[in-house]
């Protein structure tokens, strides 16, 4: 799975390169800006895009819809709760949410094959 990963805090994408790295994904770019996400998207071609639900300024569910019409499935993160930002995501093109702190090879997965079963339906 190559997966883009967009947030505007460079710790935290430093430590969740490595994190998803060691649970065997691989981490084809990171982005902290709506424009660099884009940019790497088009270039790169990533199976999954992690977004942060604020990228300082810039609003990370306008850049999931931007992504998901360009063919990139999005979850969304955040150090928030699911249930914090539950509505937003329903409305959202994102296939879903992790908090920030149960960010995993697993939860991506899980997320992914849900989307699926709902696509498929």
């Amino acid at each position: 799975m190559r997966c883009l990963l967009v947030d505007d805090n460079a710790a935290f994408l430093e430590s969740a390169r490595a994190l998803l790295g060691r649970q065997g994904v691989t981490v084809a770019g990171i982005a902290s800006s709506t424009a660099d996400a884009l940019r790497q998207a088009s270039v790169l071609r990533p199976d999954i895009a992690v977004v942060d639900v604020g990228l300082g300024s810039e609003s990370g569910f306008a850049l999931a819809g931007d992504l998901t019409k360009a063919g990139v499935p999005v979850i969304m993160v955040s150090t928030g709760s699911a249930a914090d930002y539950a509505d937003l995501v329903d409305e959202s093109p994102a296939v879903g949410f992790l908090p920030k702190t149960e960010l995993s090879a697993e939860g991506i997965r899980r997320i992914l094959a849900q989307a699926s079963g709902r696509q498929g339906r």
